[in-house]
């Protein structure tokens, strides 16, 4: 359903590059360091609860920080509002995996117990509330006395309520506000669409003019990234010896392909689904997990496609302005007709890309046709409803 004008539908973040001075630089480094410390404690605290059968909550923590800021005239130099938020995440991170074990989902798929967090391995991350940091003429004021300088690339529609301070591969550091989202309403069109996940082509719309076809961002990319690759080999410090400079160099050299790669996949991924938006009003896409295919032959190119940035972008943008998106269960969406709804008894193997209806006779791309299913589970085809299997057990829907 349609949100109406300026009604809040969730919360989304503002992400901006920050210029660090090398004064800050230093601050957020001990910043980082001692909240590093904090969850490592946290770590160890949980560990030896566990050994003698005692529980480990957020209060218990607390409590302990409470002492050990007594304890440490260093500890007490930072922000509490940083290190709180650090037992919030590390109470978080342990319930996840905690339910995830009690509902025995395989092992690949579980989320992992908390683990220690090394000085060179683990990024840089600081989180603050409303209380930790405040905004003053453009600048980022954080608890401690440090002032940062924001890339204002676009306004904040609304106050923040917490901002997170990081640092990527490359050393940069980034701000990424959360704010209050509303929606941004686009003129009705009363068209709807079906979308259908691929590997050929990274999604097959009903529309011709809206399918998107594997841009192979990676694969342009990929000599040059195996070059630095094999440099990084040669040049591989042996186990206790400091990294030689040419191989911090070709580390680096590496992480700024991967990230080139990442925003070009990101960039294609919103650019379609803006589009697709902006011409349509119900929108039923395959809820599609690739997963499995990291187990394939195909999980190079799978992992190339970017199928779930996409499908991430597209619920996002639909959400942004107000559209009805549908997200349809893909079980059997190869093997029933888009037209009359009849299910062939066997799956078609993946080399057959034309679905021929043994009851009704129609052919069309296997593609297509999955993608007209799409519409028809969602309930948005009724012209072809005579003889179609609606099950709605097996769509969800999202707005």
């Amino acid at each position: 359903m349609t949100t109406p004008e300026g009604r809040e539908v969730g919360r989304a973040r503002y992400t901006y590059r920050l210029r660090v001075s090398s004064s800050a630089l230093a601050a957020l480094l001990a910043e980082w360091d001692r909240c590093r410390w904090v969850w490592n404690q946290c770590v160890a605290e949980s560990r030896a609860a566990h050994q003698v059968g005692e529980k480990c909550g957020p209060a218990g923590l607390d409590r302990k920080l409470t002492g050990w800021r007594a304890e440490h005239e260093w500890l007490r130099a930072g922000g509490s509002v940083p290190q709180q938020q650090v037992i919030r995440d590390f109470a978080a991170s342990r319930v996840k995996a905690l339910k995830d074990v009690k509902a025995r989902l395989p092992i690949r798929q579980r989320a992992g117990m908390p683990r220690f967090k090394k000085k060179d391995l683990a990024d840089a991350t600081l989180n603050y509330t409303r209380r930790g940091f405040r905004l003053k003429d453009g600048r980022l004021h954080l608890a401690g006395g440090i002032v940062l300088t924001v890339v204002w690339s676009r306004g904040l529609p609304e106050e923040p309520s917490s901002v997170r301070i990081y640092r990527d591969s490359l050393g940069h550091w980034y701000c990424s506000f959360v704010v209050s989202s509303k929606t941004e309403p686009l003129a009705a069109t009363g068209t709807a669409v079906g979308i259908d996940w691929g590997v050929k082509e990274t999604a097959t719309t009903t529309s011709d003019d809206h399918d998107l076809p594997h841009a192979e961002h990676g694969k342009r990319a990929a000599a040059e990234l195996a070059h630095y690759q094999r440099m990084m080999a040669r040049r591989k410090p042996k186990r206790g010896n400091a990294a030689s400079k040419g191989y911090r160099m070709a580390r680096r050299q590496a992480a700024k392909v991967h990230k080139r790669i990442a925003r070009q996949r990101q960039d294609t991924a919103r650019k379609w689904a803006r589009k697709v938006t902006a011409d349509f009003d119900q929108i039923a896409v395959e809820d599609f997990r690739p997963k499995f295919l990291g187990k394939s032959t195909m999980a190079r190119k799978a992992a190339d496609a970017a199928i779930s940035a996409t499908k991430h972008e597209l619920i996002n943008m639909a959400r942004k302005h107000g559209r009805t998106l549908h997200l349809v269960h893909p079980a059997h969406t190869t093997m029933d007709c888009g037209h009359c709804g009849a299910r062939t008894k066997h799956a078609l193997p993946l080399s057959q890309r034309t679905y021929t209806c043994t009851v009704c006779g129609v052919s069309s791309p296997r593609d297509k046709n999955s993608a007209r299913v799409m519409l028809v589970r969602a309930g948005l085809n009724p012209a072809g409803a005579d003889r179609v299997r609606l099950d709605h057990s097996l769509s969800g829907r999202a707005a």
